[in-house]
């Protein structure tokens, strides 16, 4: 059996969750060690499972619980050497390993892909993790779906996929000038139109399931998310990730 979740997903903290019978790994620990426990409890998952966290930037709403996790679960915080070296010194856990770009990480009978993207961090990457014969794809805090995010995306059967913002409430919203130039740019977040095109342009056969992740609360809301993305109703199914609480848990 496969289980996935979005435990956290939006700019107060972020991880993922993807786990078999034996195993589990997390994407990112944006949350802390309580935090992150009594949500793995709510979701009937089972924390001694989780034998690493992958990191995938420095930014602190995926970093900040790095340390207590890593420390009270006893495994290790996967980094870029780049993102570990940037990352503050209350980021960094005592217990760490390295990935590297497109090099297979295994663990057990999951693998993952660190893949490098576009978005204003020393080094930033997004992960596809295959396990049981399938491919998760956790694609957030991207500015651009370059070419090699593309190629990631047309293997995956499930995705986290970054909804970030809708392009006219960010523009006619509150948010300083150069923060507003900054998420919509090429190294910023993926608008609610760009993560679509992703999916008509880039989606296999196989894809079957799309958690819209990291969804801005000041420049964006699950209604316009769902909206924008209500044209492939059918043809997938969309579900919802949450800045507040666990998504619903994918068994199967």
């Amino acid at each position: 059996m496969l289980e996935i979740c979005a435990l956290a997903s939006g700019s107060n903290g972020n991880s993922y969750y993807i786990g078999n019978e034996k195993e589990a790994i997390l994407i990112d620990a944006g949350i802390s060690y309580n935090m992150l426990v009594k949500r793995l409890e709510h979701a009937s998952l089972d924390k001694s499972k989780i034998k690493a966290i992958f990191i995938s930037h420095e930014h602190t709403d995926h970093i900040q619980g790095i340390r207590g996790c890593s420390k009270k679960l006893g495994i290790p915080g996967i980094f870029s050497q780049h993102t570990y070296l940037k990352s503050l010194k209350r980021h960094q856990p005592d217990l760490y390993a390295f990935f590297e770009h497109d090099v297979a990480y295994t663990i057990g009978g999951i693998s993952v892909y660190p893949i490098k993207k576009q978005h204003d961090a020393c080094d930033p990457y997004s992960f596809r993790i295959a396990c049981n014969g399938n491919n998760i794809g956790v694609f957030t805090d991207i500015g651009e779906a370059d070419e090699t995010l593309q190629n990631e995306f047309k293997k995956c059967d499930t995705v986290f996929l970054e909804a970030n913002y809708d392009k006219e409430m960010l523009w006619k919203g509150s948010y300083p000038i150069n923060i507003k130039h900054r998420v919509d740019s090429s190294e910023g977040h993926l608008s609610n139109e760009q993560a679509l095109e992703l999916v008509q342009k880039h989606a296999s056969a196989g894809l079957k399931t799309i958690f819209l992740s990291h969804i801005s609360f000041s420049n964006n809301t699950h209604e316009l998310a769902l909206q924008t993305f209500s044209r492939l109703n059918g043809k997938y199914d969309i579900k919802l990730t949450s800045r507040h609480g666990i998504s619903e848990v994918l068994r199967f």
